[in-house]
């Protein structure tokens, strides 16, 4: 059976690894395992949110509201924009497919830091599209510049805060790169870890309504499932000028979110307290990450979201390590898929991160 050309060089998205691998490979206790690999909130959502869904649970028969209205009205009033500036999608990253699909095709061209967000350059394959990277694997503004210049993509993809590595631009940078590009060119901020950078340094933090009003080849994406607590629910939105909306919806497919997560988003943004209790926990255990890396001699990236990015040069091996940790109960990110010797470790609650600390010395004694 031949299948689209496009599929041929496609790579599939590594997920990260799931407790019930190691359960099933090694015979771990779910309750040993520690899981610091796929930046999901490690104190889980608001306990509104669970009742949330416990209340409607009996509901799971029904489609949701496909308008989403009151999730919308509630973004709405959260950022100072209208309905109509609103897209919901099953995770942020359905947005992003949404764009590429509403926007390019064969003969179009993506531009993208060298290392980012994996599923830009997925969904930029499926239909052909041409893919420009900067020669720095974080976020160069002035790399950004030159290479919009020399190809005038059709999109820039900006994540700000940058994942997998964590470094985050500055707005200043940010809107001035955009006043430059041309009106057709739709530049997508991804602020899936915008809570984190805005509560650590406001000049790392993305207004859409500050954006939105200035710019209208934008489109910023937000997320449930980073500072909410909601990776399992799989809810996103984006917030652009109307038109764009526009565009989107008709890509959209029906009741694209489930009945349980558009209650589980409701309820979520009534407990904003909570949010930033997590947040500032998060911020004070990733003081102990860094700390930690200077005591033991480990390079790190500054990081403006959940996680850290320690890099090893040719001091140890990032899969080497990740494997090893996986077999004492610990899971962390392997980032040798993008070329770099470096792992990706979510900021834990901190009994987890205790438990991290005591598995890194133990491998780093061994070497």
């Amino acid at each position: 059976m031949n299948f689209n050309e496009e599929l041929k060089e496609l790579v599939v998205y590594e997920a990260g690894k799931p407790i019930e691998l190691l359960v099933r490979e090694f015979g771990i206790s779910p309750e040993e395992i520690i899981k610091l690999g796929s930046n999901e909130n490690p104190y889980g959502c608001s306990p509104s949110v669970i009742e949330a869904i416990r209340t409607n649970a009996k509901m799971a028969n029904f489609y949701p509201d496909d308008s989403m209205f009151e999730l919308k009205e509630r973004l709405a009033n959260k950022y100072c924009l209208d309905l109509k500036n609103i897209i919901i999608g099953s995770g942020s990253d359905q947005i992003i497919e949404f764009c590429i699909r509403a926007k390019c095709n064969q003969k179009s061209r993506i531009l993208m830091a060298k290392t980012t967000f994996a599923m830009y350059e997925i969904y930029a394959r499926q239909i052909g599209a041409e893919i420009i990277k900067t020669p720095s694997h974080h976020h160069d503004i002035l790399e950004f510049k030159q290479m919009y210049s020399e190809y005038k993509p059709d999109i820039v993809f900006l994540c700000i805060p940058n994942n997998p590595l964590g470094e985050c631009l500055e707005k200043s940078d940010v809107f001035e790169f955009i006043s430059q590009t041309h009106p057709d060119t739709l530049v997508i901020i991804d602020g899936a870890y915008q809570e984190f950078a805005f509560a650590k340094n406001k000049n790392k933090g993305i207004d859409p309504k500050e954006l939105l009003t200035r710019f209208e080849n934008v489109i910023y994406l937000g997320t449930f499932s980073k500072a909410y607590g909601l990776g399992g629910m799989r809810i996103g939105y984006g917030l652009a000028p109307a038109f764009i909306i526009n565009a989107l919806n008709k890509i959209r497919p029906p009741f694209n979110i489930s009945i349980l997560s558009l209650f589980a988003a409701i309820e979520a943004l009534k407990d904003e307290d909570f949010v930033q209790v997590c947040i500032q926990k998060t911020i004070k255990e990733m003081l102990r990450y860094e700390s930690f890396a200077h005591q033991y001699d480990i390079s790190f990236i500054p990081s403006w979201g959940n996680f850290i990015t320690y890099t090893f040069d040719n001091k140890y091996s990032s899969t080497e390590l990740s494997n090893w940790l996986l077999k004492k109960g610990a899971i962390i990110r392997d980032l040798k898929s993008y070329g770099i010797n470096a792992v990706r470790i979510t900021i834990g609650r901190m009994e987890q991160n205790n438990k991290l600390f005591a598995l890194l010395k133990d491998f780093f004694s061994q070497k």
